[in-house]
């Protein structure tokens, strides 16, 4: 829970740190309008930029000349009065500004992701599309920005919303049948009721079906494996572009995990040097040996750079390495021949790691949901697959009301408390 109190009327620089062009300040609250009013001299009409010259009321020294903007609740984007100040960007008005503003009584300094909390608490955004402006702040690759954009934009909530607004229908129906079952006329849940709820278990378990928010956001896994020596660690520095990886021509030389993060293609990858492959009696290698297959267990795709065949699993990519070598020329069939040291293969490489890549991530547009997501929407199907298989229409209304229920922890109605500052401490100040 915030320490402000919920009444406080609070503020913060929503821009970037200065110096900029530009800076930022927003202030939010009950008493927004009269601060406005004592910096700028009045407040201007709702939704125009209008210039004023701004002043600190306590000893009326000129701080800018900036553009005021008034915003009057609940039709703004914490739900409450809100004003801003756009200022020159340098640091000393800003700090200015700022000092001034936190010597009014009446304010108190923004906490991490306040404005936005606010804005959820206000009913102006829910839990999901709260969810999904974290991941855009977050956002690094231009795949992570469009799934985060969707989200933002309420992509998620619209489906949830519409899931929820059939169970809501199918609950009134059952709850008429118990209510009045003595009437003739009241309608109960027939074939038709239950094959429109198996319908909507059936979407929902092709979004549980579709890739996770989590590759997207912490990147597709890339275990590079193999035995000792045979140039994976060379791999790893030709792929990222820099020296992550220590390299040497002495077998073993790799004995932890390196991970390095790079996008390739406008996806972002997660690729990780591991220890050789070999039998040791070294303790520490032995270490790195186990921690390497535990990496290859959890990876989404394995660069192979091993003659031997690779395991009988479609994430191997088989690689013939060191092709530049006059004896390792020719690659056997169905093995991409590539060399870290001149470039040979790479391109091939890269564009094969992206194919497959995609196919990991969610398309332009599609729902992509995360861990806390999918829990909410599991549960929801396993409500309504009670729903279809029981006739006992107590039972029925009761899952229709568990499918409801976890439909709302996703978008925040309920059922949430427990977790909300965690997301809203993932917000910067001022935002």
């Amino acid at each position: 829970m915030s320490g402000n109190n919920r009444r406080d009327t609070i503020f913060a620089l929503s821009s970037g740190a200065p110096p900029s062009g530009i800076a930022v300040i927003r202030i939010s609250g009950p008493a927004a309008g009269p601060v406005l009013e004592d910096f700028s001299g009045s407040v201007p009409r709702p939704r125009f930029a209008t210039l004023r010259r701004i002043s600190d009321p306590a000893s009326g020294l000129m701080l800018d000349h900036g553009l005021v903007l008034w915003f009057p609740g609940p039709h703004s984007a914490t739900g409450e009065d809100l004003a801003e100040l756009h200022l020159h960007g340098g640091r000393g008005v800003v700090a200015a500004v700022l000092r001034a503003l936190a010597g009014d009584p009446r304010l108190s300094p923004a906490e991490a992701g306040e404005f936005t909390r606010r804005a959820f608490e206000n009913g102006r955004i829910d839990l999901a599309e709260a969810e999904g402006l974290a991941d855009l702040l977050a956002a690094e690759t231009e795949s992570q920005r469009r799934a985060a954009l969707a989200m933002a934009e309420g992509g998620l909530s619209r489906q949830i919303e519409y899931w929820r607004r059939n169970i809501v229908q199918a609950s009134a129906r059952i709850e008429a049948m118990l209510d009045f079952a003595d009437e003739d006329d009241v309608p109960a849940m027939d074939e038709e009721g239950r094959a429109e709820v198996l319908d909507l278990s059936r979407e929902m378990r092709d979004l549980l079906d579709a890739p996770s928010a989590e590759r997207l956001r912490d990147g597709i896994r890339v275990a590079i494996a193999g035995p000792p020596n045979t140039g994976k660690s060379t791999l790893l520095n030709a792929i990222v572009g820099r020296e992550a990886a220590i390299t040497s021509a002495i077998p073993g030389t790799t004995r932890d995990v390196i991970e390095a993060p790079v996008a390739i293609g406008a996806i972002p990858f997660l690729f990780s040097d591991t220890a050789g492959l070999r039998a040791s009696e070294d303790e520490i290698e032995r270490i790195g040996v186990e921690r390497a297959h535990a990496i290859i267990a959890a990876a989404d795709i394995v660069l192979w750079l091993d003659d031997s065949a690779p395991p009988d699993d479609a994430r191997f990519v088989a690689l013939h390495p060191r092709i530049d070598i006059e004896d390792r020329k020719n690659p056997a069939e169905g093995r991409l021949g590539i060399s870290a040291a001149t470039g040979e293969g790479m391109a091939a490489l890269l564009a094969q790691l992206v194919r497959r890549a995609e196919s990991l991530i969610p398309a332009e547009g599609e729902i992509a949901l995360n861990a806390r997501q999918r829990g909410s929407v599991a549960d929801a199907v396993s409500a309504l697959e009670l729903c279809t298989s029981n006739a006992d229409p107590l039972i029925v209304a009761e899952a229709l009301r568990l499918a409801r229920a976890a439909l709302d922890r996703v978008t925040g109605r309920a059922g949430v408390e427990d977790m909300l500052d965690a997301l809203f401490g993932r917000f910067c100040i001022g935002k």
